[in-house]
C-alpha cells in the first residue's frame, strides 16, 4: 500500500513538472516550432485546372494563381488544401501571364511580360480590382535599354518573370535567357497608360529569375528561381533591394518552382509548375 501511495506521489510530482509553465513540455512544443523553420512544406498538391501555376498571391486568407502562356486569362482563389474557392474570368489576352503582385488598395496587377523570345513589343501589367475585375487597366511599356528585338542570343536578358509593388511602383526583375547571370531591375509606375520601364540596378545571381515578393513590413525582398530562394535585407530603399544582405537557401526537392508571395513577414507561399503549393518559413 505504501509502494503504491509513493508511485502516485512522484507520478503527480512529475505531471506538475513536466507541465508548468517553461517546463520541458513548452520548450518542447518551442523546438519543434523552431525545427520548422527553414523547411520546406508541401501543403497540398494543385487541382489540374492549374497545371502550370505561374505565379501566385496572398489574399484575405487565400491564394490567388494563374497558369502560365497558352492558357485560358483566369485568376483562380484557392485555399489552403489548394481547394479552387472561385474562378475570376477576365476579358484579357494571357499572352504569358507570368507573376502576380497588390499593393495597399486591394488591386491586384497581373505580369503579361513572359518574353521568352526577347521580340515581344506588346508588353502589358493589368491592373485590376477584385471588387470589379470586369474594368481592367493596361500598364504598357518597354524597356529603356532594349533596342533590338530580338538582341543577340547574349544579350536576351528582357524577359520577366517577377514582379512586386511598393509606394506606388512596379518593380520588374529579369529573367537572364542570354548568360544566365545577371537580373535587371526596372521600375514602373502603377498607373495605366504607356511607359517606359527604367532600369535602376543590376545583380549577379547566377539563376534565372522566376518569381519575386515583398515582405508586409517592407523589410524583406525575395526572388525565386529554380529550386531556390534569393532573400534581401537591410536594404535602405526597395528600388535597390539587391544592395542589401544577401542569402541564398536551397529548396531541395520543390522541382521547377515559379510563384512566391508573403502570406505573412515571416511565411513564404511557393507554387511549382509541377503541380504542387508550398510553405517556407523564414
Amino acid at each position: 500500500m505504501i509502494k503504491v501511495l509513493v508511485f502516485f506521489v512522484v507520478a503527480i510530482a512529475a505531471m506538475f513538472y513536466f507541465t508548468r509553465p517553461g517546463s520541458f513540455s513548452t520548450d518542447a512544443a518551442n523546438a519543434s516550432e523552431s525545427s520548422r523553420r527553414g523547411d520546406l512544406q508541401m501543403m497540398a498538391t494543385l487541382p489540374g485546372e492549374i497545371s502550370e501555376s505561374s505565379g501566385i498571391e496572398a489574399v484575405d486568407g487565400q491564394y490567388l494563381t494563374h497558369n502560365d502562356a497558352g492558357n485560358k486569362p483566369y485568376l483562380y482563389k484557392i485555399n489552403r488544401n489548394a481547394k479552387i474557392e472561385q474562378t475570376i474570368k477576365l476579358n484579357l489576352p494571357n499572352v504569358d501571364w507570368e507573376d502576380l503582385a497588390h499593393d495597399n488598395s486591394g488591386n491586384i496587377y497581373i505580369a503579361d511580360t513572359g518574353n521568352n523570345s526577347n521580340r515581344r513589343r506588346e508588353l502589358a501589367v493589368y491592373k485590376i480590382n477584385l471588387q470589379e475585375p470586369g474594368k481592367p487597366q493596361a500598364i504598357r511599356f518597354t524597356y529603356e535599354d532594349q533596342k533590338e528585338y530580338p538582341p543577340k542570343n547574349e544579350d536576351r536578358n528582357f524577359d520577366c518573370e517577377a514582379i512586386f509593388w511598393h509606394n506606388g511602383s512596379l518593380y520588374l526583375i529579369s529573367k537572364d535567357r542570354g548568360q544566365e547571370t545577371t537580373a535587371k531591375v526596372y521600375r514602373l509606375p502603377d498607373k495605366p497608360g504607356n511607359h517606359v520601364a527604367q532600369l535602376t540596378g543590376k545583380h549577379k545571381l547566377n539563376h534565372m529569375v522566376t518569381g519575386a515578393a515583398i515582405s508586409p513590413d517592407e523589410e524583406t525582398v525575395v526572388l525565386l528561381s529554380e529550386g531556390k530562394l534569393h532573400l534581401f535585407t537591410d536594404y535602405t530603399s526597395a528600388a535597390s533591394f539587391y544592395k542589401g544582405k544577401y542569402k541564398e537557401i536551397d529548396l531541395k526537392k520543390a522541382g521547377q518552382t515559379e510563384g512566391v508571395a508573403f502570406e505573412n513577414d515571416q511565411t513564404l507561399i511557393i507554387t511549382s509548375e509541377g503541380g504542387n503549393l508550398y510553405r517556407y518559413t523564414l
